[in-house]
């Protein structure tokens, strides 16, 4: 039976742990010591690493990760540098075999927050970084606004089910945004108590599906024309193209 759990680092990161009985992957762990504690309390063996793109907080553990276990597969994107000698570099359409597992897990490349992101997907999960998050996406701190959203759109275009792994804690502060863009949209509503629920429980509010993105993410709701209004009040401009309407979201939420 397959686990996958969030080991949470920092302020606001999960680190992914999949794992069996005996086996483990983790996908972008940026520190360490909290994945060599829960590795040791669950007696489990680390055979993989997958990275998904180069920001420190998803890739800071790596060395130390592998100086304790030599024998780890590491997995990164081949646009960007790898975090550690002797990796594996990966690029669109690449697979990774984890198995251990019985995992197989397909390479998408979802440039936007860096140049060289990637995310994986197969067997109905997807580890997506922070191309996308629940209720929103990443900074652009190196693409353009068209490439974030053909990424988006791509891992829209995903199965309803399929399960969204991304790497932070951001949902609460995210659905604020897309109330504001939004704040008749009645699914959105009913996410945004449940999400307030298990904040205040302290339980992680990921994974989330790409079928509730589609129903409550702006970011993935630029052709809709309650979200392409708002989104022209706001930026005070003529959008007739879905990637420009993205762009004055992203822009919105930045200063939101």
């Amino acid at each position: 039976m397959l686990n996958i759990s969030p080991i949470p680092a920092f302020n606001d990161n999960y680190i992914w742990l999949i794992s069996n009985d005996d086996h483990t992957a983790v996908v972008d762990p940026g520190d360490a010591a909290p994945v060599e504690r829960t590795l040791a309390e669950r007696g489990l063996t680390l055979d993989a690493i997958l990275i998904t793109h180069h920001h420190r907080d998803h890739t800071g553990g790596v060395k130390a990760l592998l100086a304790r276990w030599p024998e780890a597969r590491l997995y990164a994107p081949a646009a960007e540098p790898m975090p550690a000698p002797g990796g594996s570099a990966l690029q669109e359409g690449d697979r990774v075999q984890l198995a251990e597992l019985g995992l197989e897990l397909s390479v998408m490349a979802v440039p936007g927050h860096t140049l060289g992101h990637i995310a994986y997907h197969g067997q109905g999960l997807l580890f997506c970084g922070d191309t996308l998050f629940s209720g929103g996406c990443g900074r652009l701190f190196e693409g353009s606004p068209q490439q974030m959203h053909q990424s988006l759109s791509r891992l829209a275009a995903l199965p309803d089910e399929t399960r969204v792994y991304c790497t932070h804690e951001y949902t609460q502060a995210n659905l604020a945004f897309c109330h504001a863009v939004e704040p008749n949209n009645p699914e959105l509503k009913k996410y945004l108590q449940k999400v307030a629920k298990l904040r205040q429980q302290g339980i992680p509010t990921l994974p989330s599906s790409i079928g509730l993105e589609k129903a409550v993410n702006v970011f993935l709701r630029p052709h809709l024309a309650g979200v392409r209004a708002a989104a022209r009040h706001h930026a005070m401009a003529e959008l007739n193209e879905d990637a420009e309407v993205f762009a004055a979201l992203r822009r919105w939420k930045d200063d939101f």
